[in-house]
């Protein structure tokens, strides 16, 4: 067994009673639109996304939508995922712990914003065969981490927040083991809120 940080098993509890507040500090602006614009052309024609750790769905979700995308999101809080559904009612959302993620069927794209970072290294290197097991062909991976390896705890609502990220050079070898090729990576994005972004596609 594993042990876990003890704020690494608090974060979805943290958002379910954070919903409302969460949803408006998030806000509509979209300052990952550069990157989605690359994810959402390199996607093939058909533009079903798996969304991991969907959240409400504003602004990554919309902007998907906005072009063209089917979306199936999973979030591990019930209470995001009541908001959503009701903003997006064309949409599949389900209240899902990625962690566990097995939906029998593949998809285009698989994004996981702000999300990945929330598990512990363990659980991370655990999500990318999960990965693997949801795209389709050519599908394309895009996801956000730390730019090195280590966990830190911010804070929410006066609350502990837990991130966690692996090293550089394991998620490649990650990707790679799990049949995915890096196609585009930046640490610490400046036009991007300071992100570090990859983008990859099914090899």
């Amino acid at each position: 067994m594993v042990d876990e940080h003890p704020d690494a098993v608090r974060v979805i509890a943290l958002y379910d009673r954070h919903a409302g507040v969460w949803s408006r500090d998030r806000g509509a602006k979209l300052t990952e639109r550069t990157w989605l614009d690359r994810f959402v052309a390199a996607l093939p024609d058909q533009r079903t996304v798996l969304d991991v750790g969907c959240g409400t769905a504003v602004p990554i979700g919309q902007y998907l939508i906005d072009e063209r995308c089917q979306l199936h999101g999973v979030d591990s809080s019930s209470a995001i995922i009541a908001m959503t559904r009701k903003r997006f009612p064309d949409h599949r959302w389900d209240v899902t712990d990625m962690r566990t993620l097995a939906l029998n069927r593949r998809f285009d794209g698989i994004i996981a914003w702000d999300s990945l970072f929330h598990l512990s290294p363990h659980h991370q290197r655990r999500m990318f065969p999960i990965f693997a097991q949801h795209a389709a062909p050519g599908a394309v991976l895009m996801f956000n981490s730390g730019p090195s390896a280590g966990e830190q705890i911010g804070t929410y609502q006066g609350e502990p927040l837990y991130h966690a990220s692996l090293d550089p050079s394991e998620y490649r070898t990650l990707l790679a083991d799990n049949g995915f090729e890096v196609i585009a990576h930046t640490v610490t994005d400046p036009t991007c809120g300071q992100r570090t972004v990859w983008l990859a596609r099914t090899a």
